[in-house]
C-alpha cells in the first residue's frame, strides 16, 4: 500500500510516497481503508521535531533517537471498516468511522486500530 513516510526529522520536504506492506488486523483490531486524514499540529511537531528544550530527551526517547520510530504520520483518520478481527464486536464491515490513531499511521491507504 502507499504511504507518505518520513525517515528523518525536518521540513515538509522529508515526506515522500513509498510502497509499504499492508497491515493485517489482530484479533482485537479493525482494518480501516482511509478516506481522509488531518495535518495536525502534532504531526508537524513530530515531523520537524519541534519540542521545547526541556522535553528534548524524553521526546527523542519516545519518538526515536536517530530518526522517527513510526515513519507514518497522521493522528486522525476517517474511513470505512474493511476487515474485522475475530474479537471485534462493536464494528461491522463498511461501517464509516472516525478515529484517533495516537502517534501516527494515518498518512497511508490503510490502518489497523483496536
Amino acid at each position: 500500500m502507499k504511504a507518505a513516510i518520513y525517515e528523518k526529522y525536518g521540513s515538509p520536504e522529508v515526506l515522500h510516497l513509498k510502497e509499504i506492506e499492508k497491515t493485517i488486523p489482530k484479533d482485537n483490531e479493525v482494518l480501516i481503508k482511509i478516506h481522509a486524514t488531518t495535518v495536525a499540529a502534532g504531526d508537524i511537531r513530530m515531523r520537524g521535531f519541534k519540542v521545547p528544550a526541556h522535553f528534548w530527551l524524553p521526546a527523542r526517547l519516545a519518538l526515536g533517537l536517530t530518526g522517527p520510530k513510526n515513519k507514518v504520520l497522521g493522528m486522525e483518520v476517517s474511513g470505512v471498516v474493511e476487515t474485522i478481527g475475530k474479537g471485534v464486536e462493536k464494528f461491522r464491515l463498511v461501517d464509516e468511522v472516525l478515529a484517533a490513531t495516537g502517534f501516527g499511521g494515518g498518512y497511508a491507504v490503510y490502518i489497523c486500530l483496536p
